[in-house]
């Protein structure tokens, strides 16, 4: 989902009846920065980002005295996602933005799909922050399913929503995408940003190198996505830098029932004979 911090929940609309730029993101005043599972305040809010840390090189031949020490924190993320969510049962990711507000289009989408998630037997897999990753999780309480929510540290706090029943904070990203893939059976993509599309394209990648089999991905809002897979069309394909055949790996849907619907269909057509996605 993006990345961004949710904005004030009395921010209004422009007069075109869109959503109103979001704030740009800020330290938060509490001083309260979450680390993994680490909760930090004050001073000792101000440390590195893991994968900060991981990602940035600072001289040569350095790693050789940090990173395989690394391997170690980075494999306990695994393990603890692993047993978190090794008996959640079926379940789909629903990505969108961290910047959309209550109250708009949008915002009731996520709803609407994470209760009719909840409804049709699948828990609802967000990354447990504000904006679209809130509604969905809201919605799948209001349907009586379970709600997860996969959190990451961030250089500004978003914090767990308060709709997720089970949430895991993770330092790395890859380690928090393998969850958000490996324990789904599809993806739902509400409107959203950076973050979102990195999530979408990554899905894409997973299906298209056949890493992934089966796996649906549903687009929720024609109006918002079809420009973007118009420019798939008329500029990746016609300049031969992917098949006109890939743009079949995702669908495009309006009726948050629809995309619900393609999803389990999607994921019931490979069940094996006891019952589990394979």
């Amino acid at each position: 989902m993006g990345m961004s911090t949710d904005p004030q929940p009395n921010q209004d609309l422009n007069p075109t009846g869109k959503q109103a730029p979001a704030p740009r993101a800020t330290p938060p005043a509490n001083g309260i920065r979450h680390k993994g599972p680490l909760e930090l305040r004050r001073k000792q809010a101000k440390v590195t980002m893991s994968d900060q840390t991981l990602l940035d090189t600072k001289g040569p031949g350095q790693f050789v005295h940090t990173d395989p020490w690394r391997v170690m924190r980075i494999q306990s993320e695994f393990v603890e996602g692993f047993g978190a969510l090794a008996d959640l049962g079926p379940a789909v990711s629903v990505f969108g933005s961290a910047r959309t507000v209550p109250g708009t289009m949008n915002y009731e989408l996520a709803v609407q799909v994470g209760r009719k998630l909840a409804e049709a037997g699948l828990a609802v897999i967000t990354g447990g922050g504000p904006g679209s990753m809130e509604a969905a999780n809201k919605g799948a309480l209001q349907g009586n399913g379970v709600s997860v929510g996969l959190g990451i540290e961030l250089p500004f706090e978003q914090g767990m929503n308060q709709w997720v029943d089970l949430g895991i904070n993770f330092r790395y990203f890859f380690a928090r995408k393998t969850m958000f893939v490996k324990y789904a059976q599809g993806f739902i993509v509400l409107p959203g940003g950076l973050g979102t599309l990195d999530e979408l394209f990554e899905a894409m990648v997973l299906v298209q190198t056949r890493k992934v089999t089966s796996f649906p991905i549903v687009l929720l809002g024609t109006d918002f996505w079809s420009p973007l897979l118009d420019w798939i069309r008329t500029t990746l394909v016609s300049e031969g830098m992917m098949d006109e055949e890939d743009l079949d790996l995702v669908q495009l849907v309006d009726d948050p029932a629809q995309a619900v619907a393609l999803v389990v269909e999607g994921a019931s057509r490979h069940r094996n004979p006891n019952g589990t996605i394979r």
